[in-house]
């Protein structure tokens, strides 16, 4: 099975090789057709050491702690 990347940005760069990314879904509503904005926030491992505000691209792996399940790839040129 694939492993799911996604793109977010860095919240929170406080703990030691771990980020929060903030992720944001965008989606039309079933029933009023309006675009709707969801984010979920994602405790990532990161070795490299990004800081807050860096647009980074995180994939799906083994759980490494109690809430890190994803992988810092790469800073996104976006």
């Amino acid at each position: 099975m694939p492993k799911r990347i996604l793109q977010g940005t860095v919240v929170s760069d406080k703990n030691t090789k771990t980020v929060v990314v903030k992720v944001e879904r965008r989606y039309t509503h079933p029933l009023f057709k309006k675009t709707v904005r969801s984010t979920k926030k994602y405790h990532a491992h990161d070795e490299k050491g990004h800081k807050v505000g860096d647009v980074v691209r995180i994939q799906e792996t083994a759980p490494i702690s109690k809430l890190k399940r994803w992988v810092v790839l790469e800073e996104s040129k976006v």
